[in-house]
């Protein structure tokens, strides 16, 4: 008797399946809930009979055939179905502080053992810090390829050990402490970037004293657990392991270390879980063998997945796929399953990764099929269905197999992008329509730059519809909210300042000149009436406070005596610091929103400051921090997330996926400020307190606007909500976030970062203005480089947002974040006239910093707001942009005013008009024309 040798039969196709450096424990039942870790060519379902299984008797095998030298053609059919799974996998995370190289010093190490793109997410808590337990540690600490997360903390990378053996990886990160920096505890969390999880001590960051590290509210431990909180698109789970092993914590010895009050080194582990991702795969190859005038399908099925798989599996004759069991030989250990299938278990490959079947199928049989079984409740099908590997050579049945696959795919891609194809083709029929409409008439009515004016107005109102149909459903997942508004909104960016033009009732256009292209700007008036938001259009703003203004005590009382000064300065806004009580003295950590008792003074003053401001002819703007609040108490876990005062919030007011403060809020709908409960402004009741309160501070205090802090963290629809209710004059959102870079350098581009701001502003509908740090920056790097050929975008425009939509552009040069004594973005220093010559001579509304104003620069800074003010220079006045070469840059605002920034040399032409030189500083010079 001569049996069939498999491997030269067939060319195996083994996908392998990565090595990892843990050993993973057998599948377990949990995994049939998960049906979504597979991927889209493979699922993972429970499959239940309706009878139990009962004994059967072997199929029988005494019938093996004699293969006489068999002939076989080359293989015609293969395929390998990849299954992606996920599975828990047990490691350690290890905190360890010893001495350092000099044993005067000392370092401490985090480390993980588990395979992933680990990151620590941490600060450092100073010592008699009150308030503030997180904030940026001393530069001499931080460890080389670090990112500063704002003010309050650090992310370092942890990096493969060297003490790492084969099978056992670890990755940690090493921070020097020096006994001199007066710090008294770290605090972290750790962070895994591939699944977006993050990992804490029990729901509370990870917090290593530095001194008295006995004490009872630290939680350094080693009788600690780590709780699991996935990442933005995973659900919120907790898990609390129990610690291996155990440390002396007798009371003597911790007296003995409280009495001496001295660090001490220490070694402890915690262990973790983490979801990871599996690759197995099942790969089919079929060849035809002749033999004796016979032809026979050999069919071989190979997989690498673990454990003793059965191959649950039949035959069918057409196209119905219905099961049938095949006649004798079968395969070794099968058995038959209700005359309806047979059951095979695979057997072990020679090497002791995975297992595989060969089986001999007549040529009568047109298909066959099967299900894998790895254990008693888990089954692996295809695409939710039973694998149906075509007997038949023949075309059709292959190109069925693979429109199959090609067909699951594409469905699952249309409707990922289906959205963005009905928002995209809206505007596309608009296009075609106006320009098949235009072409008739063109020649009779309409000129082409008309036409384009028309048609930007019509793409204009398609982004508006857009907006007002997102804001209804707020509820919209990322990629359909994110995406369509991008796509949408950004012709309405582009065209300039259509939305502006029609505003106002008292705003005159020529029809021909529709967009403010500088050509017939003559016909332009702009009449001071009241904008909701948006004030008169000829605001100059002036922040009345810089980031040490706490520190007197009395700043409203000495900001009072200013009133009158700012006034005859040409000042007709003024922006004054966050009025609240706070948990930081700059007022920017509220705590109980309807105490004004601040470090800046007390309510009284407050308002006798503001009635001062009123009586000089200045608007006020409060500082209003609508995205975070400071507790007031613990829960019982020990997070500050309850609040006190009259808006007695529980934790449903903060989101759900800050890892910090435990809330049970919903979704963040922006960034997260880690420094502070960020408020769910998706909740009613906190949506109807702060109106509530902002219409109070507006009747109480007087104020007449909003400075709206760090709009990033919230939908920019909710504000649209608390402006509608509190009506402002004037308002203006901080949405501050990184330029574009390429290696370090700035690129030319930014049309993506202000993109960015003008969505913030359309999702507000218009209501609110922001400052314009897309111009902040371009301009840094202009001066800093003599580059000014920066300053003017690839259309010859502004290359901020106030060359985009410059009536809701709030241009700056410096405020409280940027310069005073914190210094985050200082402009270059030498060159502010220069940024002043720029902001106080173009449309937007210009902000004016208070040190500046008191400073050498004040003369200058109020000979340009005169300036500014005699030409009626307004936030929706025209640039023609004359030059913008290396070493200059210059333009003709409203053909009124010609500026020039920079070493390089311009003259305004003297064709049209006569110019007389009005002002003339440090490389800057600006013309009157007469």
């Amino acid at each position: 008797m001569s049996t069939v040798t498999l491997e030269p039969l067939f060319h195996r196709c083994r996908r392998e399946s990565p090595i990892h450096r843990f050993k993973p424990n057998p599948f377990r039942p949990f995994f049939l809930t998960c049906s979504s870790n597979l991927n889209l060519n493979a699922s993972f379902t429970s499959r239940q009979p309706h009878i139990p299984i009962s004994p059967a008797p072997a199929a029988s095998l005494t019938d093996t055939p004699i293969l006489h030298s068999p002939q076989c053609s080359e293989t015609f059919f293969t395929n390998t179905f990849p299954i992606n799974t996920t599975k828990m996998v047990e490691g350690k995370v290890f905190v360890r502080l010893d001495h350092g190289k000099d044993l005067r010093d000392w370092e401490l190490t985090v480390g993980c053992n588990l395979p992933g793109k680990w990151i620590l997410h941490w600060g450092v808590t100073h010592v008699d810090d009150v308030g503030r337990e997180w904030d940026h540690p001393p530069r001499d600490m931080i460890p080389p390829g670090s990112v500063p997360i704002k003010d309050y903390a650090i992310e370092t990378p942890l990096k493969k050990s060297s003490l790492s053996v084969e099978g056992d990886t670890l990755y940690e990160v090493r921070i020097d402490l020096k006994p001199n920096n007066e710090i008294s505890a770290i605090n972290f969390v750790l962070k895994d970037e591939e699944s977006g999880a993050w990992y804490q001590d029990k729901g509370r960051d990870f917090k290593v004293p530095l001194v008295n590290y006995l004490k009872a509210d630290t939680n350094y431990g080693p009788k600690r657990g780590f709780s699991l909180w996935p990442g933005s698109f995973g659900q919120i789970s907790k898990m609390l392991l129990k610690s291996k092993g155990g440390q002396d914590d007798s009371s003597e010895s911790k007296d003995q270390k409280q009495e001496n009050n001295q660090l001490e080194g220490f070694y402890i582990e915690m262990p973790i879980t983490k979801k990871v991702s599996i690759n197995n795969s099942i790969n089919v190859s079929i060849k035809k063998c002749f033999e004796s005038e016979a032809v026979k399908n050999l069919l071989y099925i190979e997989t690498d997945l673990p454990g003793d798989i059965v191959l649950h599996w039949g035959v069918c004759r057409d196209d119905s796929r219905r099961w049938e069991v095949p006649p004798a030989p079968h395969p070794p250990e099968t058995k038959a399953f209700k005359d309806k299938a047979l059951r095979t278990r695979l057997q072990p490959e020679g090497s002791g990764k995975g297992s595989s079947v060969l089986i001999t199928l007549g040529e009568e049989f047109s298909g066959f099929l099967f299900v894998l079984k790895q254990n008693e409740n888990t089954w692996f099908k295809y695409m939710g269905n039973d694998f149906y590997i075509p007997l038949s050579s023949s075309s059709s049945h292959r190109e069925d197999h693979s429109k199959g696959v090609q067909r699951e795919v594409t469905e699952e891609a249309s409707q990922e992008t289906s959205f963005f194809a009905f928002t995209d083709g809206i505007v596309n029929e608009i296009r075609n329509l106006v320009t098949d409409t235009s072409s008739e008439k063109n020649q009779r009515t309409k000129s082409k730059k008309a036409q384009e004016s028309i048609l930007q107005e019509i793409e204009r109102l398609a982004a508006e519809a857009y907006n007002i149909f997102r804001s209804a459903i707020p509820t919209f997942s990322e990629a359909t909210v994110m995406e369509p508004e991008t796509t949408i909104v950004e012709p309405e960016a582009t065209i300039g300042e259509p939305e502006a033009a029609v505003e106002t009732e008292t705003l005159t256009l020529d029809p021909k000149e529709y967009l403010g292209t500088g050509i017939g700007s003559e016909t332009l008036t702009l009449d001071p009436n009241i904008c909701s938001g948006t004030g008169t259009g000829y605001e100059i703003l002036c922040q009345g406070f810089n980031w040490e203004s706490h520190k007197s005590g009395r700043w409203y009382m000495d900001l009072k005596q200013k009133a009158s000064e700012l006034g005859s300065l040409g000042c007709t806004v003024v922006w004054l610091p966050p009025p609240t009580e706070s948990v930081s003295p700059e007022g920017y950590m509220p705590k109980d929103l309807y105490n004004l008792n601040s470090r800046y003074g007390n309510i009284d003053e407050l308002k006798d400051l503001v009635i001062q401001f009123h009586e000089v002819g200045i608007k006020v703007l409060g500082d209003a921090v609508l995205n975070h609040r400071c507790a007031h108490y613990q829960n019982q876990n020990g997070i500050w997330n309850i609040f006190g005062g009259r808006l007695d919030w529980d934790d449903r007011a903060i989101v759900g996926d800050d890892p910090h403060f435990q809330g049970r809020g919903n979704k963040s709908s922006g960034d997260t400020f880690h420094a502070a409960p960020n408020i769910d402004h998706s909740q009613e009741f906190v949506r109807r307190d702060l109106k509530e309160w902002l219409c109070w501070l507006r009747k109480e205090i007087g104020y007449d606007g909003w400075r709206l802090d760090f709009v990033r963290g919230f939908w920019g629809g909710y504000v649209k909500d608390y402006l509608d209710a509190s009506e402002p004059y004037f308002a203006v959102g901080e949405y501050w976030d990184s330029l574009s870079y390429t290696y370090g350098e700035m690129d030319y581009n930014q049309d993506a970062h202000r993109q960015r701001i003008v969505d913030w502003i359309n999702a507000t509908n218009g209501t609110a203005g922001a400052f314009d740090v897309t111009t902040k920056g371009v301009l840094h790097s202009a001066l800093e480089r003599c580059e000014y050929w920066r300053l003017s975008d690839q259309k010859g425009k502004p290359p901020g947002v106030v060359g985009w939509w410059p009536s809701r552009a709030v241009t700056f040069i410096e405020n409280h974040d940027t310069g005073s004594t914190q210094g985050h973005w200082r402009f270059p220093s030498g060159k502010e006239m220069q940024g002043y010559a720029y902001i106080l001579t173009h449309p937007g509304t210009p902000s004016v910093f208070f040190d500046h104003i008191f400073s050498h620069y004040k003369n200058e800074i109020a000979t340009l707001i005169s300036l500014r003010k005699r030409n009626k220079i307004h936030c929706r006045s025209t640039v023609e942009i004359s030059k913008a070469e290396r070493d200059v840059y210059a333009a003709i605002i409203d053909d009124k005013i010609a500026m020039k920034i920079g070493p390089g040399h311009f003259e305004p032409p003297s064709d049209s008009y006569k110019w007389s030189l009005a002002v003339e500083g440090r490389d800057y010079k600006v013309w009157e024309a007469s």
